[in-house]
């Protein structure tokens, strides 16, 4: 998935995505203990990050393709409430479909 798939920095995530053959987005959430601390810190990270793909799927569904998605929190995320995230991933997607249909458009010439 890192080697192959499409990486988006943020300042609050990281966020790999490779597309699937499937017809639904899977999500896989990493909160390591180097990047967000204890247990209940890697726990809220992971929970704030499961909301902010929940919360999108309107805009998931507007991307031509189907994604597995791995979300790795930062330390930053932790000092977020869930309206930070959101747009920061909504970013993250916006750059995904221009990418998307940057490849799109290359592939028909």
């Amino acid at each position: 998935m890192y080697a192959e798939g499409k990486r988006y920095d943020g300042r609050l995530m990281t966020a790999f995505i490779q597309p699937n053959d499937l017809q639904h987005h899977r999500l896989g959430i990493t909160a390591s203990r180097k990047a967000t601390g204890n247990a209940v810190e890697r726990n809220r990270a992971k929970r704030l990050l499961r909301e902010t793909f929940r919360l999108s799927e309107a805009e998931l569904s507007r991307l031509q393709l189907k994604y597995d998605w791995v979300l790795n929190a930062k330390r930053s995320l932790l000092r977020e409430k869930v309206s930070a995230p959101l747009e920061e991933f909504h970013r993250i997607l916006a750059r995904a479909a221009n990418d998307e249909s940057r490849v799109q458009i290359a592939t028909e010439r």
